[in-house]
């Protein structure tokens, strides 16, 4: 998925949209609380409460490196209970 020239970084509420998931705040809270801690030796992708499709994006997006990559990386880290230096 590549922005379009001119929006802004993507956030949770955007990626959880585009994972099909609820993507209120609240939602979002409870779905990391849910799963987490994500075990280290687990890629993103590949932990189990992912559907296919789910975990083709994910990898997908880190794979492109593109703007997307940076809040699949949020949420890789926030599913491991590292803390983040932004709001959800």
């Amino acid at each position: 998925m590549t922005l379009i020239p001119g929006e802004t970084q993507p956030g949770f509420t955007e990626l959880f949209a585009q994972l099909g998931l609820p993507n209120d705040e609240a939602s979002i809270a409870q779905f990391i609380r849910q799963h987490a801690p994500l075990a280290d030796d687990v890629l993103l992708h590949e932990a189990p409460f992912w559907s296919p499709q789910q975990a083709q994006m994910l990898k997908e997006e880190i794979r492109l490196d593109d703007d997307w990559a940076i809040v699949v990386d949020q949420l890789n880290a926030a599913l491991r209970g590292k803390p983040r230096l932004e709001k959800i």
